[in-house]
């Protein structure tokens, strides 16, 4: 299955080991997810992640961008004359989008309503329904 994972999903799942995004995220690691990305949204991931308040090591950074670009699916998605709350998130829009991908997000309310953006507690229910 794509998905298109927010920078807000990727990021709690390094804070907390045993969360719900966490869950989403090693079902990345384990396969069962495909991650789709452009150079915007790696961009993103990397300014994001290496924020020192975060505190987390430039390996650990590294080494999972290195993974999600190998695993992953690289898109040149595209772009949309959708209406946005924030501009910042249209690149994860555009990306699902184009590559028929779920969006997993945090922030449900910046996008537009459709049934493929979903928080990670909805894509963790429909993904146990569809098993």
């Amino acid at each position: 299955m794509l998905v298109v994972i927010d920078t807000n999903i990727l990021v709690s799942s390094l804070w907390s080991k045993n969360g719900a995004p966490a869950q989403v995220m090693g079902m990345v690691f384990n396969g069962k997810l495909v991650p789709c990305y452009d150079y915007r949204i790696m961009d993103e991931y990397r300014v994001v992640l290496e924020r020192p308040k975060f505190q987390f090591s430039q390996a650990e950074i590294n080494s999972l961008l290195e993974w999600i670009e190998t695993s992953g699916r690289s898109m040149v998605a595209e772009i949309s004359a959708e209406p946005f709350v924030d501009e910042a998130d249209r690149k994860f829009y555009e990306v699902a989008k184009s590559c028929h991908a779920m969006l997993i997000t945090g922030n449900k309310k910046h996008f537009p309503k459709k049934d493929w953006i979903v928080s990670v507690s909805e894509f963790l229910e429909q993904y146990q329904t569809e098993r």
